[in-house]
């Protein structure tokens, strides 16, 4: 009797064959889903700055021939053995950090880091290592975050699902996946910002515009944004952000601590790092109260930098902390996530600025790489 079950898929998707080149347009193979695992029919993805960090790495291993990607909306296609909890049809957004809900970092409110299957940078998928994707050639191509979105079909492991609610429009499903999450959740769910407080928020992208997001929602009465670009200043109003700093204004006799000392009367109560410098992260927590000021990292510095502050003063009481994802535990907060969208108390449209098609996906790179995207969707039919 015939087998009736999944089959191998051919379909597009957008290759990375040199670092910092642009992507390619081919016609790949995807396999079917193993065990534990679902393959996702890509409806929409989006340009997020990790997907660029590690495009232009030319010196990490197993790096290329990779589909990068990994913020994107979709539907389940077909589900591997020992799937329960996904069928085909689903709405789901894949998610670059898993969540087994079994070891002691999944059950534990501490920790959004599963500690069973660890979040790693690999070439092929989380549980085999091995690859699901192969060229016209017959060639194996390297998996990106376990999610590699840039694709119209792909593969992902159960743990980095989560079913969503099909109301939700696509595009706006796809910023839950990653960006919007991160720096919301970094508000609401890693710093824990009361009403009334001060926040200083380092860097307005797409996360750090997440954050400030997330701190209106939690009620700050005073968020600032520091930011080089003038153009900033304006858009961040539209995220909640009410006051702006551009350190080139200051002049070299104020830093910025000290501003925002001013503006807060001694220093904010949370601060957010969302660029990736370890000068700025310093900058951030040089800004935080003495007393409770907390500083919260979400950027990758860039440069492999370390991390240098005041013995003297983190004895003031200020504390940092790293932030992955925000804090966010996939399977549990996206839905609530998506909740407060449906719920009018998140906003999502307004981090949409650019749309392309696949063909069309090295547009999104140049938008994001001039400054003048936060967000690309990238359709797959367009």
């Amino acid at each position: 009797m015939e087998n009736q079950g999944p089959k191998p898929i051919r379909c597009k998707a957008a290759v990375c064959r040199a670092a910092g080149e642009p992507l390619a347009i081919e016609e790949v193979v995807v396999d079917t889903p193993k065990a534990h695992e679902v393959r996702i029919r890509i409806i929409c993805t989006s340009l997020c700055h990790s997907d660029v960090t590690f495009w232009r790495m030319k010196d990490l291993p197993d790096n290329i021939p990779r589909i990068f990607g990994h913020e994107a909306f979709g539907v389940v296609e077909s589900v591997g053995e020992q799937v329960d909890e996904f069928a085909a049809g689903d709405a789901v957004v894949p998610t670059f950090l898993g969540q087994c809900s079994e070891c002691v970092d999944c059950r534990s409110a501490r920790s959004n880091m599963c500690s069973k299957y660890r979040f790693a940078v690999r070439p092929g998928m989380p549980r085999d290592g091995t690859t699901r994707f192969t060229d016209g050639q017959g060639r194996p191509l390297h998996h990106f975050f376990g999610v590699s979105s840039f694709a119209e079909y792909t593969v992902v492991d159960v743990n980095q699902v989560v079913k969503l609610n099909p109301a939700v429009p696509p595009a706006l499903a796809c910023l839950l996946s990653c960006g919007a999450s991160t720096g919301v959740g970094a508000a609401w769910k890693q710093a824990k910002v009361e009403p009334g407080s001060s926040v200083a928020i380092f860097g307005l992208g797409a996360v750090g515009l997440a954050v400030a997001e997330g701190a209106r929602i939690c009620g700050a009465s005073k968020i600032i944004g520091v930011d080089i670009n003038p153009e900033k200043c304006e858009l961040g109003k539209k995220f909640g952000v009410t006051h702006f700093i551009n350190p080139k204004e200051l002049g070299e006799e104020k830093p910025v601590h000290q501003a925002i000392a001013e503006m807060t009367d001694g220093g904010a109560d949370y601060c957010f790092e969302c660029i990736g410098l370890a000068a700025l992260m310093n900058d951030a927590f040089r800004s935080s109260r003495d007393g409770w000021g907390k500083t919260i990292i979400l950027g990758v510095e860039m440069h492999g930098a370390p991390l240098c502050i005041s013995p003297h003063e983190i004895l003031h009481g200020k504390s940092v902390i790293g932030s992955m994802f925000g804090g966010v535990k996939p399977k549990q907060d996206i839905p609530i996530l998506a909740d407060k969208y449906m719920n009018k108390e998140l906003e999502l449209d307004k981090f949409i600025t650019h749309e392309v098609g696949l063909k069309d996906i090295n547009q999104a790179f140049d938008l994001l790489l001039q400054g003048k995207s936060l967000r690309c969707t990238i359709w797959m039919d367009k």
